[in-house]
């Protein structure tokens, strides 16, 4: 099985689920088609286009205006390595780092932090949890500028008043 192949091995994952704490930037109708290393997911809409929701930054973008046109395009070097990590995720594999069906990688300071990404801190995770915890993250930094300092606090979330 080559690996873009792997990606596309996503029947086991409950699109509701990893979509729970992106709704405020996700139609509510999607199915999943493919996902990467990282956990970020590739989501086709009614209307039958489809999106990356990019997890590491928090952007939702239109990569295909078919699931034909998406499933051509990842056929080329190029967007392999743009949607899928192939050169990354194979590094990580030479580390020890295989996530399962289940399972991506993380990292202990989330990549959209300019500290964040550190090869050295990447760790497998369940991706139900990575992508909510990224998914309200984003929520969180919606409308903060570029470079603003952000304090994080991991723990229960405050009382909704």
């Amino acid at each position: 099985m080559s690996s873009v192949e792997k990606w596309f091995r996503v029947d086991g994952l409950e699109v509701d689920r990893l979509l729970s704490n992106w709704r405020w930037l996700c139609p509510p109708q999607m199915s999943l088609l493919a996902r990467n290393v990282f956990g970020e997911l590739f989501l086709q809409d009614e209307s039958g286009s489809v999106f990356w929701l990019d997890t590491t930054v928090g952007k939702l973008n239109r990569v295909a205006i078919s699931k034909a046109d998406f499933l051509e395009m990842a056929k080329t070097s190029q967007k392999r390595q743009e949607w899928f990590a192939e050169h990354e995720a194979a590094a990580y594999a030479n580390r020890g780092l295989v996530p399962s069906s289940t399972q991506c990688i993380g990292f202990a300071v989330p990549a959209v932090f300019a500290e964040g990404g550190a090869p050295d801190s990447a760790f497998v995770v369940d991706i139900y949890e990575r992508v909510a915890f990224l998914g309200d993250l984003h929520q969180q930094l919606l409308g903060l500028p570029d470079s603003s300092k952000v304090r994080l606090r991991v723990g229960a979330p405050p009382p909704k008043s």
